[in-house]
C-alpha cells in the first residue's frame, strides 16, 4: 500500500512538473517597447510582433512613449517590465546612450533583450534587428545625385540628435553626397524632432532661407510628412524631395510627384523577426547578433509592383484589432 501511495505521489509530481512547464511556455510574456506609438511605422512593427507571438503561443505586452523624443518615459516602461519579470524585452532605444542602463539591468537579471530599429552602446543584448541605416542613407544620396544630375544645393530635414538609426542614415546620405557627387552641396540641416509640425516649420524656414534650393532629404516619416506639406504649400516649386519611410499620405505624394522617391524599411518584418529572436534565445538557441534588413527605393514607376505593395500594406487589422 505504501508503494502504491509513493507511486501516486511521484506521478502527481511529474504531472505538476510537466503541467507547470507547459503553462510557463504558454504564459511567456515578451515586452515590446517602440520609440513611439503614433506613426504607422510603429503600428506595423506591433503587427509583426503579434504575428510572431501568436505563432509561438506567447503573449506580447506592447508599450511605448507617446512621442519619439521622450526617453525618460521609455526608461520607466522598461524598468516596469523588468520589475514585472517579463521573459524577454524587445526594445527600440530612443537614445543609444541613455537606454544602456536598463538594458544592462535586464541582462543582469537574466532577461534577454533584443534591440530593434536603432543601435545601442552596449553589447549586453542577444540580437539586433534593424535596417542597415547607413546603407539606406547611401541609397537616398544615390537617388538624389541621379535626379539632380550631380549638381545643385540640398538641405536635410533631420530627426533628432542621439537617435542612432536616423543619425546613421543622415551620415550615410552626407558621406555619399560628399564622396560621389562633388557638384552637390548640402547647405543646411535642421531637426524636426520626430514631430510633423516642427518638421513642417523647419522645412519652411529652410525654403525661405535658400530660395535657389534644388533638393531636400527628409530622414524619417515625420520629417518627410512635414517637408512634403511645406512643398505643397509652394505650388510650382522645383525642389526635388527624397524621403524616408512611408504612410498613405506619403505614397499619395509620390503618386502626385510632390515627392520623387521614398527609401522604405520593412517594419512588419522587423517586429516579427525581433520577437522570433527573443523566442529563439528563450528556447535555448543563439540568434544572430546582428540581423540587417535591406532598405528599398520606392518611386512612382515601381510603386504598384506586387512585392512592394505587399511590403507597404501589411494587414494591420488582422493583428491589431
Amino acid at each position: 500500500m505504501r508503494n502504491a501511495h509513493l507511486a501516486l505521489a511521484a506521478a502527481a509530481a511529474l504531472l505538476l512538473l510537466f503541467g507547470d512547464g507547459c503553462n510557463r511556455s504558454k504564459n511567456r510574456i515578451i515586452g515590446v517597447v517602440p520609440k513611439g506609438r503614433a506613426h504607422l511605422f510603429w503600428q506595423s512593427v506591433h503587427a509583426g510582433a503579434v504575428k510572431a507571438a501568436r505563432e509561438a503561443g506567447v503573449e506580447v505586452t506592447w508599450n511605448g512613449p507617446p512621442t519619439e523624443t521622450d526617453y525618460n518615459v521609455q526608461l520607466q516602461i522598461v524598468d516596469s517590465m523588468i520589475n514585472r519579470k517579463v521573459d524577454a524585452i524587445v526594445l527600440a532605444p530612443i537614445d543609444r546612450k541613455v537606454l544602456v542602463s536598463v538594458v544592462e539591468r535586464a541582462n543582469a537579471q537574466g532577461i534577454p533583450v533584443v534591440i530593434f530599429d536603432s543601435p545601442i552602446d552596449t553589447e549586453n543584448f542577444v540580437s539586433q534587428v534593424a535596417t542597415n541605416n547607413y546603407a539606406a542613407g547611401e541609397m537616398a544620396a544615390e537617388r538624389m545625385g541621379e535626379i539632380l544630375k550631380g549638381k545643385g544645393e540640398v538641405v536635410m530635414v533631420a530627426v533628432q540628435p542621439g537617435a542612432a538609426s536616423t543619425m546613421d542614415r543622415e551620415k550615410g546620405f552626407e558621406d555619399t553626397i560628399q564622396r560621389k557627387f562633388p557638384g552637390i552641396r548640402i547647405i543646411d540641416k535642421r531637426y524636426g524632432m520626430a514631430d510633423f509640425a516642427k518638421s513642417l516649420a523647419v522645412t519652411e524656414n529652410m525654403l525661405t532661407a535658400h530660395p535657389g534650393l534644388d533638393g531636400l532629404f527628409a530622414s524619417n516619416e515625420s520629417s518627410a510628412v512635414g517637408a512634403a506639406q511645406a512643398l505643397k504649400g509652394r505650388p510650382g516649386t522645383k525642389v526635388k524631395m527624397v524621403g524616408f519611410d512611408w504612410s498613405p499620405t506619403l505614397l499619395e505624394d509620390v503618386k502626385a510627384g510632390v515627392i520623387d522617391s521614398l527609401v522604405v524599411q520593412d517594419p512588419f518584418r522587423m517586429g516579427y523577426d525581433s520577437v522570433k529572436a527573443a523566442l529563439e534565445k528563450l528556447n535555448g538557441g543563439t540568434p544572430s547578433k546582428i540581423q540587417d534588413l535591406p532598405p528599398r527605393l520606392v518611386t512612382r514607376e515601381n510603386l504598384n509592383n506586387p512585392d512592394i505593395q505587399q511590403q507597404l500594406n501589411p494587414d494591420l487589422k488582422k493583428y491589431l484589432d
